[in-house]
């Protein structure tokens, strides 16, 4: 898929995970409806806190010659960095600002950034393109997860 592409898809990201939360009172996002799932918040907190991530591993990317690129321990982040306590409208804003920063220096780049590598910790060698497929990814993936706990909420 073209760079170009992707990158509209990583933009529209936002906005799908803004319509899935919608319209939530705080006790439906801290809910656990469904067995041995994160909240809804959870879900959130936690895609705020790898786009940096997955913000960072891009422009390392772009900017070094095959860069290392740490693994990051959702499980972790999650038991240690107070989800519940967080403030879905400032993760969203997270979300928003740092797709749009990302973004637009995406934009400045030639198609041949797209092939350009780091190596990651866990996974080898990854493309810049992978990186980006796997941002554009990661918001549907969960947005899945909060629809199946608004439907066993009833909301």
């Amino acid at each position: 898929m073209p760079l170009t592409a992707l990158i509209d898809q990583y933009l529209a990201g936002s906005d799908t995970l803004r319509k899935a939360v919608r319209g939530m009172t705080r006790d439906q996002l801290v809910a656990r409806p469904v067995k041995g799932k994160w909240s809804t918040l959870e879900v959130v907190a936690h895609i705020a806190d790898f786009e940096p991530i997955l913000a960072d591993r891009m422009m390392r990317v772009i900017s070094h010659e095959r860069p290392l690129l740490l693994v990051a321990d959702e499980n972790l982040f999650a038991a240690t960095l107070n989800y519940h306590g967080r403030d879905v409208d400032e993760e969203l804003a997270v979300i928003d600002v740092t797709r749009k920063k990302t973004a637009r220096i995406l934009r400045s780049l030639g198609p041949e950034a797209a092939k350009r590598v780091g190596i990651h910790s866990f996974k080898g060698l990854v493309s810049l393109e992978a990186v980006l497929t796997s941002a554009v990814n990661h918001i549907p993936h969960h947005v899945a997860f909060i629809e199946e706990k608004r439907k066993a909420l009833g909301v």
